[in-house]
């Protein structure tokens, strides 16, 4: 890690601090909740989608957690907006880390990818791709 990484380390800090689209949205077309239980982060995603059906208009999340999986969250609430579902759904761990801009370790992965991975499984919940899915845990 270069000097760079320091301005992404601050970066994360100042999501983790002030969050961006803390909150729940009441007029959310979808929500859903994760937790990482080897971390204790929770985190609940809103999106509220455009007229279409499949670009998110507005994402919100709240929950509590390490400072990787709320920066996170915040970073890709912000992120997510204007996407379609395809591109949400398209979305990877590549992305999600390339987007915090750090390295992350292997055991802070988890906490890291909690938001993507609730915001996918929530879009497959609302798109009836899956039916019984309560809680997305990201150690099943």
């Amino acid at each position: 890690m270069g000097g760079g990484s320091d301005m992404y380390r601050q970066q994360i800090l100042d999501h983790y601090k002030n969050p961006r689209n803390y909150g729940e949205l009441d007029d959310a077309t979808f929500s859903h909740t994760g937790e990482n239980p080897s971390c204790g982060d929770t985190i609940r995603v809103d999106v509220r989608l455009a007229d279409d059906g499949e670009t998110i208009e507005y994402v919100a999340f709240s929950g509590d957690g390490c400072a990787i999986s709320q920066a996170s969250a915040s970073m890709l609430s912000e992120r997510l907006q204007g996407m379609t579902l395809d591109e949400l759904e398209a979305m990877d761990t590549d992305d999600v880390t390339e987007m915090l801009g750090v390295d992350i370790s292997p055991m802070r992965i988890k906490c890291a990818v909690l938001a993507r991975q609730v915001a996918q499984d929530g879009a497959r919940l609302h798109e009836g791709e899956i039916d019984d899915l309560d809680v997305t845990r990201t150690e099943d």
